[in-house]
């Protein structure tokens, strides 16, 4: 094998608390993330050189030793010492620094591509724990589908597959720092609201969309939508149109929306798109690799 094509699969947080704060400055969480069926296109193909090169359809992300991508690559390639190297193509689709571990799946989907391009023989756990040295994110984006992340994130329980329904994920033209939105809760950490993760992952194991969505939520909020109210005013459209229930993922600025039903999600999306308030708008589904 020469050459392969990966698709690199981005997540939702379907509720998010953090915890903590460690002693080294990292967060401690407790949160629920799912995969869902939008993603980026990753091609590799091994080259003579030993160099470790890549391109992507965005001229405005490196392509150096600050892509994620590279990192992957090279820290195989470094550990088993293999004389070739690799080109990676990226065509992104994922919105960038938007709460949906756009570079930590791309940065997953290498280390699949470059463990099967080598014959390396690493298992899923394997590569899990290699992606941790990357970010904090990439195991979980090797793992995929429904699961519960904890410590830094890096702790990972999976959990039974999430209720199979419409998302749609939506956008602003704008970009969030996850730096300044973990700064601004550090400064009102003891009077912000915390979701019951527990009930969400009880109501997920029954199959209860209005549970799930009566219980959703992301403390991560209550810092990001007074800096960007336009998350708000994504999550009351969607409301406003039928979506079951609507949250921001990660640090934002996406929000996403779950719809009982395809006719509905297809009608709020026609309906946001009308108010110009998002920049990049998708209409997909629950991924579950189980």
């Amino acid at each position: 094998m020469d050459n392969i094509s990966l698709k690199a699969l981005a997540k939702i947080n379907i509720g998010l608390d953090v915890t903590g704060i460690r002693d080294d400055g990292y967060h401690e969480v407790k949160m629920i993330m799912q995969t869902v069926n939008l993603f980026d296109k990753v091609s590799i193909s091994k080259t003579a050189d030993g160099s470790v090169t890549m391109a992507t359809n965005l001229k405005f992300l490196p392509v150096n030793d600050d892509n994620l991508c590279i990192k992957a690559a090279k820290l195989l390639i470094d550990e088993f010492q293999i004389k070739e190297g690799v080109h990676i193509d990226l065509e992104k689709h994922i919105p960038v620094a938007a709460g949906m571990a756009g570079g930590s799946t791309d940065a997953a989907a290498v280390l699949f591509g470059v463990n099967k391009l080598f014959n390396l023989k690493l298992n899923k756990k394997a590569l899990m724990e290699r992606g941790v040295k990357i970010g904090a994110d990439v195991p979980y984006c090797v793992m995929r589908g429904t699961a519960l992340a904890e410590g830094i994130g890096e702790v990972l329980s999976p959990l039974p597959p999430m209720v199979k329904c419409p998302v749609l994920i939506a956008k602003p033209g704008i970009s969030v720092s996850t730096k300044q939105v973990y700064n601004a809760l550090d400064d009102c950490f003891d009077t912000v609201e915390h979701p019951d993760i527990d009930g969400l992952i009880g109501d997920i194991k029954a199959g209860d969309l209005a549970g799930i969505c009566s219980k959703m939520g992301n403390v991560l909020e209550d810092v990001t939508i007074p800096l960007h109210p336009i998350i708000a005013d994504i999550k009351a459209n969607m409301m406003e149109n039928g979506a079951v229930g609507a949250m921001m993922s990660g640090s934002g600025p996406t929000v996403f929306g779950f719809f009982n039903d395809n006719k509905t999600a297809k009608a709020a999306k026609d309906a946001l798109t009308k108010t110009g308030m998002v920049k990049q708008l998708y209409l997909t589904t629950m991924f579950n690799n189980r």
